[in-house]
């Protein structure tokens, strides 16, 4: 008994919010480990 759930305006919006938070975050996590990669380089040298 399958139903046609309607997502509508509403939930597109907050899917894409939330697809636009997530990437930031990873990009935030991205930037914060080359930061501590170059510094455990400069360390070693």
């Amino acid at each position: 008994m399958p139903k046609n759930i309607e997502i509508g305006a509403a939930g597109s919006v907050t899917v894409s919010i939330l697809v636009i938070v997530f990437a930031l975050l990873m990009r935030s996590f991205y930037k914060r480990y080359t930061r501590m990669e170059k510094r455990k380089d400069d360390a070693a040298q």
